[in-house]
């Protein structure tokens, strides 16, 4: 069996920008272009990407702040993806309720989709998808829950709409947002309330610990352990994750060389690997009648210790950066600064 590599990014705009007084325009460029002072690192970076390997991505776009900015923020973003051939799907931050013009399910407001009454739920995903179709993409098939909050009822009402796939459980979120009632120590696609579920595929860093695939989280090692334990299983998916801003800093000033150099890593194991074919949930199989468990690859306690050492180093030196523009900024705007300013250039 072939493994279908699934690679998808969770494209939104930045609700704590809004409440920073971002307008659309400025959250456009930085939560959805990646735009720093290197360049642009966002969706038309991971498609250049994505493209040089010959491999299609998954877009989960939000389309919720359309309630708060208007629709033609989320045409700005839709329209790229779907020209360069790539798949959008639903993706929902019920968050921009609270700051909605209109509120389609009146005072409700809530962190997670998962906070929501069914019939509310009904009315929020029916919602986003007539927003997405409205903005030029095909009609979603697949949905992602914001910060991974479904339950069960989110797959009710999944089903009800229409839709043929959910991806919102993640076995690192269960009990933190993610209510849906499975084993996470199953990673196979099965049917469950009417909806195939395709989880988030991971692997054990720790005995009790699920790692997921996502391109912050994972070393390049890890990730092509995940995959290669997926393939080797005879798993139908190997569904991985990242976000439209994710190959930027922390702060958004700085391309992540490190988060840049691991989708670059993962996109060529994907492209090398015959066992593996890129593409989205639109030609996506469903699973079969018993689908056979797909177990999380065990722990290797020096593979986590060379990801920690890894990501430590990343974060070190995103500091000293950091520290380093803070002096240059003090060095020259003030007469005190000027006067130590060499000192602490040298000390950082």
């Amino acid at each position: 069996m072939v493994t279908r590599a699934i690679i998808s990014f969770d494209t939104e705009l930045s609700a704590g920008l809004y409440q920073r007084g971002f307008d659309a325009r400025a959250n456009f460029e930085s939560s959805i272009l990646g735009r720093c002072r290197d360049g642009d690192f966002g969706i038309g970076f991971q498609m250049d990407m994505l493209e040089r390997h010959g491999l299609t991505g998954v877009f989960f776009v939000d389309p919720m702040p359309a309630l708060v900015y208007g629709p033609a923020v989320i045409d700005a973003i839709v329209r790229p993806i779907v020209d360069r051939g790539h798949e959008v799907q639903v993706h929902i931050h019920t968050e921009w309720l609270a700051f909605a013009r209109f509120n389609p399910v009146g005072r409700l407001t809530g962190r997670n989709i998962g906070d929501f009454p069914l019939a509310a739920q009904k009315k929020l995903i029916s919602l986003a998808r007539d927003i997405l179709v409205g903005a030029g993409a095909p009609r979603p098939t697949a949905f992602r829950a914001g910060n991974f909050g479904a339950n069960d009822d989110t797959l009710h009402a999944l089903a009800a709409l229409g839709f043929r796939f959910d991806s919102s459980f993640n076995g690192a979120y269960q009990g933190h947002g993610c209510d849906i009632s499975l084993d996470p120590g199953n990673l196979g696609m099965r049917t469950h309330h009417g909806v195939c579920e395709v989880p988030v595929s991971g692997l054990m860093d720790r005995a009790s610990r699920f790692r997921p695939a996502q391109l912050c989280a994972m070393s390049e090692e890890e990730m092509r352990d995940a995959l290669d334990h997926s393939a080797t299983a005879g798993a139908i998916q190997f569904s991985a994750f990242s976000h439209s801003f994710e190959l930027l800093s922390r702060d958004r000033a700085v391309p992540n060389r490190l988060a840049i150099a691991r989708m670059e890593a993962l996109c060529r194991t994907v492209a090398d690997d015959a066992r593996v074919t890129s593409g989205g949930f639109a030609t996506l199989p469903g699973p079969p009648p018993r689908p056979g468990r797909i177990t999380i690859a065990a722990p290797k306690p020096l593979r986590t210790l060379r990801r920690s050492v890894e990501q430590a180093v990343g974060h070190v030196a995103h500091e000293v950066r950091y520290v380093r523009d803070l002096i240059y900024v003090t060095v020259h705007s003030s007469r005190w600064g000027k006067a130590i300013g060499g000192v602490l250039l040298v000390l950082a």
